[in-house]
């Protein structure tokens, strides 16, 4: 919940102060909705992921016995969890096939030319279709990390692309990997 519009490095810094001050849901749920603000800033909304987090904590507590649910109906049914962070839960927290589509997995999976849709959710309905399950969980992990280092929202690197190499990419052409959809400048 507080990785959503928040760099690795805020959300890491920002749930490990958060699991020091609580370690269960139990303790989450006894925290004051000001004091989890105060833990997980500077986290994007940390306002609203505060007061999130202490209605799922009390949730979990109350409902599943401190434990977090592993279907995504019941995960989708928190306050705060999207299809995003419920997929990413099942695949990373149960190793159940999930497909978590962040903006990442998005925008890599139309710029291939795989799809061509305009919401995440609907790019996550077709990736079921089309991606085989045994790839579902690990596809955020890799695009995430090529989206930050590669393949970027504005000007990605494509001279430097596995699937744009050659003299093509370089020139600024299309690649048979590749058709860049999307992609009017590059370095």
């Amino acid at each position: 919940m507080i990785s959503l519009r928040t760099k690795d490095e805020v959300t890491l810094a920002s749930s490990r102060r958060l699991f020091s001050a609580a370690s269960s849901a139990a303790e989450l749920s006894l925290l004051p909705v000001d004091e989890i603000a105060a833990l997980i800033y500077p986290a994007g909304f940390y306002r609203t992921k505060a007061v999130h987090i202490s209605q799922v904590s009390r949730i979990l507590v109350e409902q599943y016995g401190g434990a977090v649910p592993d279907t995504l109906e019941q995960l989708t049914a928190l306050p705060g969890v999207g299809l995003k962070t419920a997929n990413l839960t099942l695949g990373l927290g149960f190793s159940i096939p999930a497909i978590c589509v962040d903006t990442h997995v998005h925008r890599i999976a139309n710029r291939l030319g795989w799809l061509g849709t305009d919401t995440p959710e609907k790019t996550e309905a077709i990736l079921r279709r089309i991606l085989p399950r045994d790839y579902w969980i690990e596809i955020n992990s890799l695009f995430v990390v090529f989206g930050q280092k590669l393949c970027t929202p504005l000007s990605p690197r494509c001279s430097e692309c596995p699937f744009g190499t050659g003299a093509a990419a370089r020139r600024g052409g299309r690649t048979e990997a590749c058709p860049r959809v999307g992609v009017s400048a590059s370095r």
